[in-house]
């Protein structure tokens, strides 16, 4: 799995955006780790991504597969 990220503009209103920044602030991330978050969830949640997938250093990736 690549650590690389890919950079891509996204267009939001401005409602939408504050509410992230808020929901954001509240969990002490960016507005970007948020959305991340979020995607990361509906995409494991939809059965688009596995567990393993989304860990992004090896001693998480051990300790996920010592509990399959």
């Amino acid at each position: 799995m690549s650590l690389a990220k890919k950079t891509f503009v996204l267009r939001i209103n401005d409602e939408t955006f504050s509410a992230l920044a808020k929901w954001a602030e509240d969990e002490f991330r960016s507005v970007n780790g948020q959305i991340e978050m979020i995607l990361d969830k509906v995409l494991k949640e939809a059965g688009r991504k596995s567990q393993v997938q989304n860990m992004n250093t090896p001693a998480l990736k051990n300790k996920v597969q010592q509990k399959l």
